[in-house]
């Protein structure tokens, strides 16, 4: 019988493999390792190197070209169902070819966990496999480490926060009884236009990896500041992953005021 396992990676940190995800990989008779355009070959080579850190033989690794979404018109949903519909055929193909017989382990890294915000899950119930075939190995999140890399609680004391995305913090605004957001997945820069009066951002880029960046302050004065880095550091590797976390003013905690004023 066919198993696969989605084993989330963190940001792409040797240090973040769990346990559990290290014997699924080393377990796996092999690996599917997706290859993006040629300007994120970078992604593929921090994965490659998570595997030559656990010893993976290349023999064990089948690579594979992820196909490119449509972006062309309003239909966005849309756009993404086909998006999955023919990455899965990438993943048959990928197992046909390298597991002829449909037995074996199969594994495929996703970055952070695969459960938040990613489809991996969503694009694997394609395959058409039955009930235990498919199992989530949980990874370190971006969300956590760009909370620890800059020394600050996810929440206010007993209060809410909501992970979101760019496009719904463009399309909708700020969600009204909530006062920190997670912001993934924004390749707009959306926070430039959150007018919140006294809202203070912690932005983070590469999380985990040498090149990472940092970045916080009240939201006024650090939107263009981010946004001029951001793009200097795309131009530089190529390509960017960042998240970033937005707290109204009131909610900011004691320590974090003196953070902001040590940066500031």
């Amino acid at each position: 019988m066919l198993q696969l396992f989605l084993v989330g990676i963190g940001t792409g940190n040797p240090g973040h493999l769990t346990r559990e995800a290290e014997h699924a990989i080393r377990g796996a008779d092999l690996i599917l390792l997706p290859h993006k355009e040629d300007n994120k070959a970078e992604l593929a080579q921090v994965r490659l190197a998570l595997l030559q850190d656990l010893s993976v033989s290349d023999a064990r690794i089948a690579h594979f070209d992820m196909p490119l979404r449509r972006q062309q018109g309003d239909d966005y949903g849309c756009q993404v169902d086909e998006w999955h519909d023919a990455i899965a055929r990438r993943w048959q193909d990928c197992l046909q070819a390298h597991l002829p017989s449909g037995t074996g382990r199969v594994a495929l890294l996703v970055w952070g966990d695969p459960a938040l915000y990613d489809s991996t899950l969503r694009i694997a119930s394609r395959l058409g496999l039955g009930s235990g075939q498919v199992q989530v190995v949980p990874g370190i999140t971006s969300m956590q480490v760009l909370c620890s890399a800059h020394g600050i609680a996810l929440n206010a004391i007993g209060a809410p926060f909501l992970v979101t995305t760019g496009r719904q913090l463009r399309e909708n605004g700020w969600p009204q009884g909530v006062d920190t957001l997670v912001v993934m997945l924004d390749g707009q820069c959306s926070y430039e236009q959150v007018t919140e009066p006294g809202a203070v951002i912690y932005w983070g880029a590469y999380l985990g990896m040498p090149q990472q960046i940092l970045l916080q302050g009240p939201l006024a004065a650090m939107q263009q500041v981010i946004s001029s880095r951001r793009q200097q550091a795309r131009q530089e590797h190529g390509w960017i992953m960042d998240i970033y976390l937005l707290r109204r003013d009131g909610a900011v905690a004691v320590g974090e005021v003196d953070k902001l004023r040590s940066a500031g």
